[in-house]
């Protein structure tokens, strides 16, 4: 079995001025290809600190974690963005659009920082999230449900293996979230992504391989 990411053995604390605030505490979680791993816990639990590990968007305290057979771990700031842009797409409740350009540019935008613009990816991508009659649309004039299609396609355009989600249907209503999380689960299981879901949703939750639970700084499959 191919392993897409692998977090071993992670803590994470932080030191105040009179103590040290432990957030998690020997997390270990493996990711396969192609399999859809959602993770659950009440608010402060650790999710989103997590995540930001998984992401390579904060460092350990200790432990390893690995994309594929790549050591993140090991990886000085440059190494870490461009291993970044190849293995990992995130998506966030915030889907963070640039309100100046268009739906389309949003999606382009990473090709633009790295300096390889393939309009028709965008494209193939924006009628992929169901957006194809939105590609010249502002921001400001698309629902909450369309800007995070928009966000969910710019996290695809590298095409990466993994996409790791914190909380990507909470701002919305629950007919416009059930649309997303269905969006979410049949392109990851039409391109054999795997995929990191933080959710609050129990019917997103239900519909991946393994559940996971964390409360208090450790992670345990219930499911």
């Amino acid at each position: 079995m191919t392993y897409a990411l692998d977090a071993v053995q992670l803590d994470k604390s932080f030191v105040t001025l009179n103590s040290t605030v432990s957030i998690l505490r020997s997390v270990t979680i493996t990711l396969h290809q192609g399999s859809i791993v959602a993770i659950m816990g009440p608010s402060g639990s650790g999710k989103t600190t997590l995540l930001h590990l998984l992401a390579g968007l904060d460092q350990p305290s200790s432990g390893e974690v690995w994309w594929g057979d790549t050591p993140v771990h090991a990886l000085d700031t440059h190494q870490l963005a461009s291993a970044r842009r190849k293995h990992i797409g995130l998506v966030f409740q915030d889907p963070h659009l640039l309100p100046e350009v268009s739906a389309l540019e949003n999606v382009l935008i990473s090709g633009r920082i790295h300096g390889k613009v393939e309009r028709s990816r965008g494209l193939e991508l924006l009628d992929a999230v169901g957006m194809s009659d939105r590609v010249d649309a502002f921001p400001a004039t698309l629902s909450g449900g369309e800007r995070q299609r928009v966000a969910v396609a710019r996290a695809l355009y590298q095409d990466p293996p993994v996409l790791l989600a914190d909380e990507p249907t909470g701002s919305l209503d629950q007919r416009t979230a059930q649309a997303v999380s269905a969006l979410l689960i049949r392109l990851a299981r039409t391109d054999g992504r795997s995929v990191v879901l933080v959710t609050h949703d129990s019917t997103l939750a239900a519909q991946a391989d393994k559940v996971y639970e964390l409360d208090q700084g450790e992670l345990k499959e219930i499911r």
